[in-house]
């Protein structure tokens, strides 16, 4: 009988299209194994959300596989699983976090010394970040070229089935990894929004592709109509891979006949902005918590908690605003136009650093992707690789105005304005009697506009 090999799942929840578990399903049995790993530097364990999320993938996961639940330092806990078992392979797919080159190759090390094959895969990215370079052989750092030169590449490989495989047999027990909210229980929302889960992710894309793809260029900025995809969270837990999702795009776009053309290669491009925000934490590991362009560590930013909670709760005053910060709140995402209405608001209204909103959505999103948080919170900024400029100020009535013109997305999310009238929707402090249960807004845009230009002459370079 072959000795089994051991399948270390990370943020590749699936069977279909994963290399790692292909490679080991083909070697013979094989023992699926997931750690929580807590001990990471910088405090970047999982938020609440994410906890949530992980445990219900791993548990339709369990349903098509067996997989040992473990807790503890991962380099640790595979020395020990693999000396409990006498796996002769390890197996899994490559991590870009800060931390994780370290790790693995710690890992890799521990392998060797016990004569344990160590095999590393790619997967989580449709190009490794090795793969695309400037003409200079330097990593990208403006997305527009980025995205042209990963388009000019080609499609990416084609996706691949889930195997046949094995199960090994054994005694191993998990741990109770503890992921779940307990008192209050505040995931309601989420349950009723999400499908975590492999099966979910495909059932989410087909609809997404036959209903939402063809207004997906024109209105995927409309925070009150479903053009979205709402693929964030499964491609983040690796629940679908990205070839998966390009490979099913390209087909629909055939099969339309050009119909979808523009939708289709709209949607790419924001599958590829996910890809340039890991490169550049690949390239720069510094990124989630320093500003990749120094001067901005010199900004004036203002320490003010109140504000900060304030924002936090959606109790701004500013009603596109705060049905964003509830929305996110309540079901774990938020619409990518209402994010930099948010982030914009709370570093140059309230001039709150950047990194704080970053660690508020890291705890509350089920789709905290340190790769895409935090260049997209360093995009809106000002201070990220080819990011907006800091004098672009979101004004959230006219984003309101424009993005959901009838007001739909903030009386779902904010109650107290539901009987509001279109015309005062996104500014209902003009109102002759203005909603008492509402709060008043926390700084006139005008002025905080004006005070957030000029703490931004005071860095001493721009």
């Amino acid at each position: 009988m072959n000795k089994p090999s051991l399948m270390w799942f990370r943020q590749d929840l699936r069977l279909a299209d994963n290399a790692a578990f292909i490679a080991a399903a083909a070697k013979g049995p094989v023992i699926a194994l997931f750690i929580l790993d807590d001990e990471i530097p910088g405090d970047w364990r999982w938020g609440g959300a994410s906890r949530w999320w992980l445990h219900q993938s791993l548990q339709s996961l369990s349903t098509k596989i067996p997989i040992v639940l473990r807790r503890g330092r991962a380099d640790q806990v595979i020395a020990e699983v693999l000396r409990e078992t006498g796996a002769v392979a390890l197996h899994f797919t490559r991590d870009y976090a800060p931390w994780a080159g370290a790790l693995e190759k710690t890992i890799k090390e521990n392998c060797e010394r016990e004569g344990v094959a160590c095999h590393r895969y790619g997967g989580f990215l449709l190009h490794e970040p090795e793969s695309i370079r400037n003409g200079s052989g330097e990593p990208y750092k403006v997305y527009t070229p980025f995205s042209r030169a990963c388009f000019a590449s080609g499609d990416p490989r084609l996706p691949k089935p889930a195997p046949k495989f094995e199960n090994a047999a054994h005694e191993l027990k998990s741990d109770d990894l503890d992921l779940l909210p307990t008192k209050p229980d505040w995931a309601g929302g989420m349950r009723e929004h999400w499908q975590p889960g492999e099966s979910g992710a495909h059932a989410l894309l087909s609809r997404f592709l036959d209903e939402a793809l063809v207004d997906y260029a024109d209105g995927r900025d409309r925070t009150d109509k479903p053009f979205t995809s709402r693929l964030s969270a499964h491609l983040h837990w690796g629940e679908i891979s990205p070839h998966q999702i390009w490979a099913a795009t390209r087909n629909a776009m055939a099969r339309a006949g050009g119909a979808l053309d523009a939708s289709g290669e709209k949607f790419l491009k924001e599958v590829l902005w996910r890809e340039f925000s890991y490169h550049l934490l690949n390239h720069f590991p510094q990124f989630p918590d320093h500003p990749f362009k120094p001067e901005y560590a010199d900004f004036p930013w203002v320490n003010d908690p109140a504000s900060l909670r304030l924002w936090q709760r959606g109790q701004t005053g500013y009603p596109i605003v705060d049905a964003g910060m509830r929305e996110l709140w309540h079901t774990g995402i938020m619409h990518n136009r209402v994010r930099m209405v948010v982030a914009s608001f709370l570093i140059k209204d309230l001039l709150i650093p950047w990194q704080e909103g970053e660690r508020w959505f890291w705890d509350c999103l089920v789709d905290a992707d340190i790769g895409a948080n935090s260049a997209s919170w360093q995009w809106v900024a000002g201070c990220g690789a080819d990011a907006s400029p800091y004098y672009r100020v979101f004004n959230p009535v006219l984003q309101g105005q424009k993005f959901d013109p009838d007001g739909e997305y903030v009386k779902r999310w904010v109650p107290e304005l539901r009987g509001v009238a279109r015309d005062f929707i996104h500014m209902p402090w003009d109102l002759p009697v203005p909603p008492k249960a509402y709060p008043k807004r926390m700084v006139e845009h005008g002025f905080a506009r004006d005070r957030a230009l000029e703490a931004f002459k005071k860095i001493k370079k721009i």
